[in-house]
């Protein structure tokens, strides 16, 4: 790294009151509620990408509200008293997402969501179905709505999948624009006077008695009273204790096309495939269940096990007997863990972490930041 001027050191390198490394929908929103609360108070951003560089601006565009077969897998790995709290997090931090940039701005659709079984998913199905009016009836206290979760059969000629026997709607779910999303906090950030420092990854850190030294790839160095690691699916590089695994997913989009007979979001595979309409394209996305341990990985890349499978389901379920062109390929690296809980804790004095976000940023961020920035004020 080039020695810094003296203007970059009386300026973006100046000591912080509030250091935050990461700008994805975590660190932004910590960002923002740090500034609303102590408008003086000095509060920088490290990212290492010129852009967000983990999942915020990567992902599907899901409100992420969860599938119903997803809800049913978290029971057995936790209580339900864990499942429905992780949930109603979901639920109100969504909420607090749509407060803060708008529906409008964030083209949020609440189309619903829907969950696909084949002939295949024969029992996962009967197993949803037994449990449909069960988690309607927790899930009334959270959402407010009777049926979160109905049987949407009526709905498979009208969109025209091919060996898909079932259908189970969600009302909770929706779509957004993420980059949109990620423009507008970054730019409430900007307008508080968030300083955000693009190009620098952290190495390490170092607490001392009275602040936190902060360390990067060529020399880079700053101290901030208090320091707040916000990067989810990179975390285990700073934070290894916590065990947060990164996750990537393989995204594609396609070409627009006419007539395309479907508008939502839609599941499969107890959430490992996902897809969903932009306008007349599809965007689909997933499948690292098939390649576990190559898909572990804080790596971007795309790999052809995982392509031809997408392509596959693309060509013989979704859109069966179309000619379909794929515009765009990309990968996002999510933060997850042996909970979906996500981690906000002190790691120290003047060190914290809001980390693993099991794949919900969209939803959960929001709420995760906030309650972030009040940990890093109350300590």
């Amino acid at each position: 790294m080039i020695k810094p001027s003296f203007w970059e050191s009386e300026t973006y390198l100046q000591e912080a009151d509030y250091l935050i490394i990461g700008s994805g929908i975590v660190g932004l929103s910590t960002a923002i509620q740090l500034k609303e609360s102590h408008p003086s108070s000095r509060v920088v951003i490290l990212e290492r990408g010129s852009m967000p560089s983990g999942a915020s601006t990567r992902n599907a565009g899901f409100a992420c509200f969860g599938s119903l077969s997803e809800l049913i897998a978290d029971l057995k790995e936790e209580s339900e008293d864990a499942v429905l709290a992780v949930v109603e997090k979901r639920w109100s931090g969504l909420k607090r997402l749509r407060e803060r940039v708008g529906d409008e701005v964030l083209e949020y659709k609440e189309w619903g969501g829907y969950e696909l079984f084949e002939a295949k998913d024969a029992q996962l199905y009967e197993t949803c179905k037994e449990q449909l009016e069960y988690f309607n009836e927790k899930l009334a206290a959270i959402t407010g709505r009777q049926e979160t979760y109905r049987i949407a059969d009526d709905k498979l000629n009208t969109f025209q999948f091919q060996g898909v026997r079932q259908l189970i709607w969600n009302s909770a779910e929706g779509q957004i624009h993420t980059g949109k999303m990620m423009v507008a906090l970054e730019t409430q950030a900007r307008a508080l006077g968030v300083v955000l420092v693009n190009g620098v990854e952290v190495t390490s850190y170092e607490a001392g008695s009275s602040c936190v030294y902060v360390y990067g790839k060529g020399g880079f160095e700053i101290k901030a009273a208090k320091v707040a690691l916000c990067s989810n699916g990179f975390a285990r590089e700073l934070l290894p204790e916590l065990k947060v695994r990164p996750a990537r997913n393989q995204v594609l989009i396609t070409k627009p096309i006419l007539g395309l007979p479907f508008k939502g979001t839609f599941h499969y595979n107890e959430g490992y495939v996902y897809f969903r309409n932009v306008g007349n394209r599809v965007l689909l996305g997933g499948y690292r269940d098939m390649a576990a341990e190559e898909e572990t990985t804080a790596k971007f890349g795309l790999t052809e096990k995982i392509q031809t499978a997408l392509k596959d389901f693309l060509e013989t379920v979704i859109l069966p007997g179309r000619v379909i062109e794929i515009e765009q390929w990309w990968s996002g690296i999510m933060g997850i863990g042996v909970s979906k809980d996500p981690i906000v804790k002190a790691l120290g004095p003047r060190v914290y972490a809001g980390v693993r976000l099991g794949g919900m940023g969209v939803a959960i961020g929001s709420l995760v930041g906030e309650e972030l920035a009040a940990l890093m004020l109350g300590s």
